[in-house]
């Protein structure tokens, strides 16, 4: 008689805990995406709207071979690092994740996330990760209130009511909103009564599923510094009865509005923003005060959504750097000049790599603006146009997006051999992985990490990683 087989790895769990079924967990810690996370036995449970300390009642909602996600049921005891959301709908809406935790834990549980990114992906012990940075106002943490732009789908209620809001976690049923606590207060007004003029014109809402309808998304803009506002409505054909004459009575109506904009998105996509925009009225773009200089920003510009999160490690930036007027800087995935700007006015020559020559064209607009006549940009892969740059930099500038540099890039800068390297990321784990290639065979060295909260109530974190030549 053969001996019984042991269960594979992949029923393992499935045999003991079913889908369904209701456990108790202790929260144990925070996932890079939000989640709290516990055990039971070596079962890996994640759930979602926990926070490290809580012991809760669990439904187990998916159980897999290693793990099982869970959905919140009960609170047995709370955790010390629990707090009551400042959003009505935070239970429901999916643009945060963390309104339920403290944020001074918030601050420290992102803290904890890159040192581990850089321990366990990147192979670096004893790296000096510093105090994570918060924007301010008036020597106060803006943990609220601090988004400078916000973009909501529209639907329609059952009842025929306008609405626009964000989708609930994991799916796209939305959540309607008349005001938003992370979005600048003084946008409140403007999302509460768009969708009831949008409602009184009569214009046909976007179904997504039929693709029939007009009104895709209402984005709003505002110039922390200036207090300038932009409203821009995504439209599918752009067919609008009425749009010139309401569009007039807005800027009447909210003296910051400083511009009206219509955006034609045709296509049956995700993608929120079309190619092309059309001012209605006022201008197509708002002014902001950013490093000390003048920027301007359209519809569709990307900038950072936290000013001042971004103008602090702007600060840590030049801090590091000490520039001292002599030193040739290459701001590769430069964007519109958010940092080449400012960086700018402190060296010789400044040069700006971007793929998106939408980007250039604004980056070029802002140094003509604020008589930057040291910093050139050019349009193409990075990959591409580092190797054939006609100078050697001092400084390479990356800020790349969350799947970090390629490969080439990383290659072509340990061939060029700039003195100095800072490296600005959204995602600490490709972070790290970078930060790995670069000092391999001690060809740099890494100083130290600046952790930034560009997103107070979410789990992502902005950080910069210095270097020198090894």
């Amino acid at each position: 008689m053969s001996k019984s087989k042991s269960p594979a790895p992949a029923a393992k769990f499935t045999n003991l805990y079913q889908q369904g079924q209701l456990v108790e967990i202790e929260i144990a810690d925070l996932t890079d995406t939000g989640e709290g996370v516990g055990r039971i036995g070596e079962l890996v449970v994640f759930v979602p709207d926990t926070v490290t300390g809580d012991r809760a009642k669990v439904r187990l909602v998916q159980v897999k071979s290693g793990y099982a996600a869970g959905k919140l049921e009960e609170l047995v005891e709370k955790s010390e690092h629990r707090i009551r959301p400042n959003c009505i709908v935070a239970d429901k809406c999916g643009g945060c994740q963390w309104q339920h935790v403290d944020f001074q834990y918030q601050l420290a549980a992102k803290e904890e996330r890159v040192r581990q990114a850089l321990e366990r992906i990147g192979g670096f012990s004893n790296l000096t990760v510093d105090r994570i940075l918060t924007g301010t106002i008036d020597e106060l943490p803006q943990f609220l209130g601090y988004r400078n732009k916000a973009t909501y789908p529209v639907s329609k209620s059952a009842t025929g009511q306008v609405q626009a809001g964000y989708y609930q976690k994991s799916s796209h049923k939305l959540v309607n909103l008349n005001q938003c606590p992370v979005q600048d207060a003084r946008l409140n007004p403007l999302l509460k009564e768009i969708k009831e003029d949008i409602y009184w014109r009569d214009w046909p809402v976007y179904d997504e599923q039929k693709h029939t309808g007009e009104v895709r998304h209402l984005s709003l803009r505002i110039g922390r510094r200036t207090g300038e506002m932009l409203l821009t409505l995504i439209v599918r054909t752009g067919d609008l009865t009425g749009i010139g004459s309401q569009a007039a009575d807005w800027l009447k109506r909210y003296p910051q509005l400083v511009g009206v904009c219509v955006n034609v998105n045709s296509a049956k996509t995700n993608a929120i923003f079309g190619s092309e925009t059309s001012c209605i009225a006022g201008r197509s773009y708002i002014r902001e005060i950013f490093g000390g200089l003048e920027f301007q920003l359209g519809a569709d510009t990307f900038f950072q959504v936290n000013t001042e999160a971004a103008e602090a490690l702007l600060g840590a930036i030049q801090e590091e750097l000490n520039l001292q007027g002599s030193e040739i800087l290459v701001d590769a995935y430069c964007g519109i000049g958010t940092f080449t700007l400012p960086l700018a006015k402190q060296v010789q020559t400044a040069i700006g790599l971007e793929v998106q020559a939408e980007a250039i064209a604004q980056a070029q607009l802002n140094a003509k603006l604020n008589n930057l006549t040291n910093v050139s940009f050019q349009v193409g892969k990075v990959e591409k146009l580092l190797p054939q740059l006609d100078v050697v930099p001092d400084i390479v500038l990356l800020d790349p997006p969350r799947k970090g540099c390629d490969r080439a890039v990383l290659e072509t800068i340990k061939q060029i051999q700039p003195s100095r390297i800072v490296y600005v990321s959204c995602k600490p784990a490709t972070l790290a992985r970078d930060l790995k290639l670069l000092c391999d065979n001690g060809d740099y060295q890494v100083v130290r990490v600046q952790p930034a909260d560009f997103f107070p109530q979410t789990s992502h974190v902005e950080c910069a990683a210095f270097l020198v030549k090894g």
